[in-house]
């Protein structure tokens, strides 16, 4: 998303003015009672004590991983998702049993799939909720099977929402909070919020494993930034959250369709399931080039940033950003269709 200035946060002198004062000692290490009541109010039920805060939530994956991975046990991992998780399994000593969204299901995954994965070694389940790259949301039959698998097996859950709240259309998505014993939820403002420069993400579990998880984060960043604690504490305010969120969607609302003319116009080229969630598409290409190659290429000669199939474990696909301003998708779009016109692969005719 295109992100919040602080005047945009602030929205008064008055509390600018009271930023201004803060003392820039230590903050409290898993983040302050105010911060954490806010985040805890987001999960029905959820108390402070639910909750750690983190800088950024690639941390709170981080020190959940390091918690909960060791070698030999199996993690069940949703794919294509963001990575990191993969990469700490692979790091762990752990096998990884990949959970394949269909694209011919709209991007859910089979709960048959599901099933023929499980077995006694299966420690983890991680998912990412709603989906990065895809933009997908979980629907109820996987949610079911999902809850079904981590209780018939006692794997751990862990669900990445950091992209909750930025729904292009529907609701807010239900997160998985509340379901099953053993779970650990990773949240954040960086995506659905705009604000990936407080760098401020969260854990939540129960406070048992909390506790053992934060003896780990003490051995990592420490503490989260005193700032960012305050600014994240202003961000989730109720009524700034509202107004934040209504703003991602407003935002995702306008781009996505501007994206989804310049796709159809360029015929049997690109396809793609319409995104429910996040600011991204993912997008399916016919060009005889690397997708990784195609990002390079982009990068080098047209100073256009696109995230290639292949870093999702998949190539044919790359995924484009809708949450900048819509000048800036266009441009970065006109830009994209140079390089096409020079692989001779340009708008249909």
């Amino acid at each position: 998303m295109q992100p919040l200035t602080p005047r945009e946060l602030f929205e008064s002198d008055r509390a600018s003015e009271a930023f201004l004062d803060i003392p820039l000692g230590y903050c409290q290490a898993d983040g302050t009672p105010p911060l954490k009541s806010a985040i805890a109010a987001i999960y029905k039920n959820a108390t402070p004590e639910n909750v750690i805060v983190t800088t950024g939530s690639s941390e709170a994956n981080f020190i959940a991983a390091w918690h909960l991975f060791e070698k030999g046990d199996e993690i069940v991992f949703m794919t294509p998702a963001y990575a990191q998780v993969w990469g700490l399994a692979k790091t762990f000593g752990m096998k990884i049993k990949p959970l394949r969204l269909r694209e011919e299901l709209g991007w859910q995954f089979d709960p048959e799939d599901l099933k023929s994965l499980i077995t006694k070694k299966t420690k983890v389940i991680q998912v990412c909720n709603p989906n990065n790259p895809t933009g997908a949301v979980m629907a109820k039959e996987q949610r079911k099977a999902l809850l079904d698998a981590a209780r018939d097996s006692g794997a751990w859950l862990m669900s990445d929402e950091i992209f909750v709240g930025a729904e292009r259309e529907g609701p807010i998505t239900e997160s998985l909070w509340g379901q099953y014993d053993h779970t650990l939820i990773t949240g954040g403002l960086s995506k659905a919020y705009g604000l990936n420069g407080v760098r401020i993400g969260w854990l939540a579990g129960h406070p048992e494993t909390l506790q053992e998880i934060m003896a780990r984060h003490d051995y990592t960043t420490l503490a989260p930034s005193t700032l960012s604690d305050r600014l994240a504490q202003l961000a989730l305010e109720p009524r700034r959250r509202e107004r934040i969120l209504a703003r991602t969607r407003a935002i995702l609302q306008k781009n996505y369709p501007i994206l989804r003319g310049w796709l159809e116009a360029h015929g049997s080229l690109f396809s793609h399931i319409p995104p429910t969630a996040c600011a991204i598409c993912y997008v399916k290409y016919k060009m005889k080039i690397n997708s990784s190659d195609l990002a390079e290429r982009l990068r080098k000669e047209k100073s256009v940033l696109i995230v290639p199939g292949d870093h999702f474990m998949m190539d044919g696909y790359i995924r484009i950003g809708t949450g900048p301003p819509t000048d800036y998708l266009l441009n970065g779009l006109e830009r994209v269709d140079e390089l096409l016109k020079e692989l001779d692969v340009g708008k249909k005719k």
